[in-house]
């Protein structure tokens, strides 16, 4: 087992309940992730967000995922909902990231080598690289190219996304080595509620992934 310090770190994405929330991390998640977009099917309130964050235990993060939002009403949800980092999942821009106040991660649809040329302009806290579908900002359920995470790790640490379950995510980290995985739909009964049993299944493998 490598060393805590270095373990792959987990996030799972698109929590819309309290009940879904204490499975993930009473399993082991690292992080929680709550979708301020309308256009999803996950899509959650600041009410419902403010309730759960509360119950939150120590050292677990909450993270808010936000589509092409203005940075003004990100921060206010923020603030409002004290979440722990902001994840970009639209077209922000360098400058735009800079003006959010929590640590940023920046997600970045993959389609090819060429998908990575714009890390560089970036100065944010980690990349969440996740799988390019037309029309789709997420959650498509759809593996990219993992041979294109290694370049990508000069820029920055990078959190692997995209159609990743119990049954891939294991090689996924012997094979990539990222900094963290982040799931959603691989972990779902349907958009939104999450299957307790993938759940512990996919933090289950995340950790014998990590005896390398």
């Amino acid at each position: 087992m490598v060393d805590r310090d270095t373990q792959v770190k987990v996030k799972v994405c698109g929590m819309t309940n309290l009940k879904d929330v204490l499975v993930a991390v009473d399993a082991g998640a690292d992080a929680v992730g709550f979708i301020f977009y309308k256009k999803s099917p996950r899509s959650v309130n600041m009410k419902t967000v403010r309730e759960i964050v509360q119950e939150l235990p120590p050292f677990v993060d909450a993270v808010g995922v936000f589509v092409n939002e203005t940075a003004e009403q990100i921060n206010n949800i923020t603030d409002r909902c004290n979440l722990d980092r902001v994840q970009l999942h639209g077209d922000e821009s360098p400058t735009f990231c800079k003006r959010i106040k929590r640590r940023v991660i920046k997600a970045i649809r993959v389609k090819d080598i060429q998908s990575l040329k714009q890390l560089s302009g970036y100065s944010v806290n980690s990349f969440l690289l996740d799988t390019h579908s037309e029309g789709q900002q997420g959650g498509t359920g759809k593996v990219f190219d993992w041979t294109l995470v290694h370049p990508a790790k000069k820029y920055g640490s990078i959190i692997l996304a995209g159609g990743l379950t119990p049954a891939n995510v294991r090689g996924a980290i012997q094979r990539v080595q990222p900094y963290g995985v982040d799931v959603c739909s691989g972990v779902e009964s349907q958009p939104g509620i999450k299957d307790h049993t993938k759940m512990r299944a996919f933090l289950k493998n995340v950790k014998a992934g990590r005896k390398i």
